[in-house]
């Protein structure tokens, strides 16, 4: 899933750029690190798939692991690419630095409104593909990493989803 730049989700952006304040450094979240990292990914995550009926998803320590690991590829340049790894995954990046995983998955999240159940596809020239691995309804597990780019290219977050989601053809719940 690519991250979409939209007219909605530019000004979301802009908005954010407006409010946000700089800070420096990599969040690592390991075993180590306070619950309250990973909540900050799973409570929307969460909150999400309730909406739909869905099963909450459970943080996985070895996904942290691979979407750290991702994360880190990407700090020099900050590209929103995906890994191609075996997880399903969403990618996020936010200009400067300050952003807060809840930031991240907002985005993702607010897709919905993209998503016609009915037919099983995004409106046209919008993105939805983020929000239907949210609520994958056999996606168990997720992890999920952040990292403040080099060179002041922005902030870069990943989640990663086990098993993955979107299949072609199949509808998410």
């Amino acid at each position: 899933m690519r991250h979409c730049f939209s007219r909605h989700c530019f000004f979301t952006l802009a908005l954010f750029l407006l409010l946000t304040r700089s800070t420096h450094g990599i969040v690592v979240p390991t075993q180590n690190q306070p619950r309250s990292f990973a909540n900050q990914f799973l409570i929307p995550q969460n909150a999400a798939r309730a909406s739909v009926r869905q099963r909450p998803l459970v943080w996985d320590y070895k996904l942290v692991r691979y979407a750290q690991w991702y994360a880190n590829q990407r700090r020099s340049d900050c590209a929103l690419e995906h890994s191609n790894g075996p997880y399903g995954e969403n990618i996020f990046w936010g200009s400067g630095t300050g952003w807060k995983p809840a930031q991240a998955v907002s985005a993702w999240v607010e897709e919905r409104q993209w998503y016609n159940y009915w037919h099983n596809s995004c409106a046209d020239g919008e993105m939805c593909g983020h929000y239907t691995q949210i609520v994958w309804n056999t996606t168990r597990k997720v992890g999920c990493a952040t990292v403040v780019c080099s060179g002041g290219k922005g902030t870069f977050m990943t989640c990663n989803y086990d098993p993955p989601g979107n299949y072609y053809g199949e509808k998410p719940y």
